[in-house]
């Protein structure tokens, strides 16, 4: 049996399941043919959603590896995340002084961007306002956008 027989055979098997209890609890018995055609339909629409999360997604993954800041500074790294879906804005940032340890971190939750450009701008801000409030004299910012 191939991956994709495989696949559609668990998905099968899972509609199945979910229809035999649907019955169970006073559904309607729903005909075999119909099964299979559902269930090729829901794995068609998996398939095809996954595709749209690959090609829509923005983030660029760095390999780079953290380089601490001089001595007397402290480094302060940021992200955004704009997920539309569901109308909300995440900001995170974390403070390291030139050994690599924590000093300080903040976490914040939004209402949504109209775009990630929008989300990575309103981060600096919340970035460095959080920075300057923690009482760090002297910030070395990292964003991971390059679009910044």
């Amino acid at each position: 049996m191939s991956l994709e027989e495989m696949v559609l055979f668990l998905t099968q098997a899972w509609f199945i399941w979910n229809r035999r209890n649907g019955v169970i609890h006073g559904g309607r018995f729903i005909d075999p043919d119909t099964l299979n055609r559902q269930a090729a339909e829901y794995l068609e629409e998996y398939r095809h959603a996954q595709e749209q999360l690959a090609t829509e997604l923005v983030m660029q993954i760095s390999r780079e590896a953290w380089k601490p800041p001089p001595e007397s500074v402290f480094k302060l790294n940021f992200d955004a995340a704009v997920f539309s879906e569901v109308n909300r804005f995440d900001v995170g940032a974390i403070v390291r002084n030139y050994k690599g340890e924590v000093m300080a971190t903040m976490f914040a939750r939004g209402p949504a961007m109209y775009n990630s450009e929008e989300g990575e701008l309103l981060a600096c801000r919340n970035a460095i306002e959080f920075g300057v409030d923690a009482g760090f004299p002297s910030l070395l910012l990292k964003e991971t956008m390059l679009m910044l």
